[in-house]
């Protein structure tokens, strides 16, 4: 079965790559040379799209593991895709999300994802991250949700930043939690300086700590860059697209 999933996993990244420009990547510097989590901002498919296809070191990305399970797929994907969509053209979507489940979970079962739960199951996400990373692998992680937090990015979902304590404890290293801003329109990549897990305090403090920092860090980084139209996580009309400073800024 793995083995029919890659087949078609390679297909489609062949036919991909065809389409889809390569970005540029700037602040790779500020990355540090072990193992550590890449936050950024999803930009709808975008987000993974890159963290598959370009992004320049080994690494892993957190995938719903709703969109890697056949008879879980439709629901998940009409619920997180096409929600917003008018309600006349729902019926449509809704027979779309089921079309493509059995692509779905080829695509995501052999690209380069962990699944990632938010229920009891949890603990198997942190024990495949930990394995990943102690291969050598980055993770990257898109935790926004539909809540805006301002023109740029969405609110985070915090649960991820739990993964950094586990990590600092069974491997005695700091955990580094790097800010990263991708643009589609720009074709960019850019990183901000890293933000480290503090085992001293407590996890609460530490989830609003990190979580305000990239967002705060990957505004900044998308604010100084030359006037574009940001492409948000949720999937609303193009005429909803927010930029990423007032013009002439």
């Amino acid at each position: 079965m793995k083995k029919r999933y890659k087949i078609v996993y390679n297909i489609i990244k062949f036919f991909v790559l065809l389409f889809y420009k390569k970005y540029d990547f700037y602040g790779l510097e500020n990355i540090p040379d072990e193992p550590c989590f890449i936050i950024g901002n999803h930009s709808q498919m975008n987000g993974p799209l890159v963290a598959e296809l370009f992004y320049p070191r080994k690494a892993y990305t957190w995938c719903a593991a709703e969109i890697m399970i056949l008879n879980q797929v439709p629901e998940y994907a009409h619920e997180d895709f096409w929600h917003e969509k008018p309600k006349w053209t729902q019926p449509f979507f809704k027979l779309l999300s089921y079309i493509i489940a059995p692509l779905s979970v080829c695509v995501f079962n052999a690209a380069k994802t962990i699944a990632t739960y938010h229920n009891k199951h949890i603990m198997t996400t942190f024990k495949e991250t930990l394995s990943r990373m102690k291969e050598g692998n980055d993770i990257i992680i898109f935790p926004e949700e539909r809540t805006e937090y301002n023109n740029i990015v969405c609110e985070f979902q915090e649960g991820f930043v739990d993964v950094a304590r586990l990590y600092a404890k069974k491997t005695g290293k700091p955990a580094y939690f790097v800010p990263m801003y991708i643009s589609p329109k720009l074709r960019q990549v850019h990183f901000g300086k890293p933000v480290v897990f503090d085992l001293n305090d407590d996890i609460e403090s530490q989830r609003k700590k990190i979580c305000t920092y990239l967002k705060e860090s990957i505004t900044d980084i998308a604010v100084n860059l030359p006037y574009h139209k940001v492409i948000p996580y949720n999937n609303v009309k193009k005429s909803m697209y927010k930029y990423n400073k007032e013009k002439g800024d």
